[in-house]
């Protein structure tokens, strides 16, 4: 791995900074001890890789992992709406956008956010997606960029990885229902022998027993006169093995109400534990926000890839050193943050009150005789 030294000290800076994150950021901040040009080469030149971040990050997982531990998984994109398209800044589909769904540019970060028992997470794997194969689009005839593989088939890879080679234990992997696919859910229970929780879309399908599923007595899942928190086992069009499913019903903050399905591989779990369990997942959207507000994911004016790649790595390492501050000094990353903000404001408000001592007093105004005040 390339300059740990440096890597440490530039995560230092993404997690003080307040500002865009900038090689000549980092220079000044060093009294030029460190010349922005080697800021620059250490971010363009040779990418972090995914064994690189394992190194850094080994240690740390081995002293919190936990057989009980969840494994939260979505993706994030940092908008770049003004920077030139290549491979990692692309386009694309955000489903979170209100009011309405679209296309965004920026780079799209799948996260695995491992949640331990022992009071700490930890984003244990990452991948950014890069769109290398141009296609033509069906409906529009439009040329258009897509990635060689599917977040999906980043998900099982990571995953696997995660099991086998890394040896990181846990006892479930939660997500959203853009990640909820036969073939994930399949991967989870034969391949890891791991139990999932998943949200489901309205539209699918299920069989209330085993005599309907042979018989293809499939329903939808919203057509179903289901009990809102009652767990029921039921075949899950497509799977070979029962799940657990749960009604979960919720009011918005404009008072209107919908409802949530989830389905778990644990049969032994009751629908309070599955509702619970699956609550945890909110954590790996807090996370994006601290990770693009806090540690300056989305502060960084860097041009090329592999810049671009690094600086994300650099992101990553500053969040856990966070996440490592927070739980010591016990606050969360925003109140930690804004402790710092005070702290460094309180400091330039004294280097300014020591200045004034150096040039003439400005005559205070009289403001009884102003218009305003009359």
């Amino acid at each position: 791995m390339k300059d740990p030294k440096l890597l440490d000290l530039y995560s230092d800076y993404l997690l003080a900074s307040f500002r865009m994150a900038t090689a000549t950021g980092l220079s000044e901040l060093t009294d030029q001890a460190l010349s922005h040009d080697k800021v620059s080469r250490f971010l363009g030149q040779e990418a972090f890789t995914a064994k690189d971040y394992w190194y850094c990050i080994k240690r740390l997982v081995r002293s919190v992992e936990h057989p009980d531990a969840i494994i939260k998984i979505d993706d994030t994109i940092e908008e770049k709406p003004h920077s030139t398209e290549n491979e990692v800044i692309c386009w694309h589909w955000d489903h979170s956008k209100k009011p309405k769904a679209g296309h965004v540019k920026g780079i799209n970060i799948l996260n695995f956010l491992y949640q331990s028992p022992l009071g700490i997470e930890l984003p244990v794997a990452f991948e950014i997606i890069r769109k290398s194969e141009e296609y033509v689009d069906s409906k529009s005839g439009q040329v258009k960029k897509r990635s060689p593989r599917s977040k999906n088939e980043m998900l099982r890879d990571q995953l696997f990885v995660l099991t086998k080679y890394n040896r990181v234990p846990f006892r479930y992997v939660v997500w959203d229902t853009w990640f909820s696919a036969k073939e994930n859910f399949e991967f989870v229970h034969f391949k890891l022998k791991k139990h999932f929780i998943g949200a489901l879309k309205s539209n699918r399908k299920v069989a209330l027993s085993m005599e309907d599923k042979l018989e293809g007595k499939f329903h939808r899942v919203d057509g179903l006169e289901l009990q809102a928190g009652q767990a029921n086992t039921v075949y899950l069009k497509g799977l070979d093995f029962p799940l657990q499913l749960v009604k979960q019903a919720f009011t918005n903050k404009d008072g209107s109400t919908g409802d949530l399905y989830l389905v778990t591989n644990d049969l032994d779990l009751d629908a309070p534990a599955i509702c619970t369990t699956y609550e945890t997942r909110w954590g790996v959207e807090v996370f994006h926000k601290s990770l693009k507000q806090n540690v300056g994911l989305e502060k960084s004016p860097t041009k090329h890839e592999t810049s671009q790649c690094n600086h994300v790595f650099a992101a990553m390492i500053a969040w856990t050193k966070l996440e490592l501050l927070s739980v010591k000094e016990q606050a969360n990353h925003f109140a930690l943050k804004t402790k710092m903000y005070v702290k460094a404001l309180r400091a330039a408000y004294e280097e300014v009150q020591r200045l004034k001592a150096f040039v003439p007093k400005i005559d205070q105004p009289d403001l009884t005789n102003t218009s305003l005040l009359r």
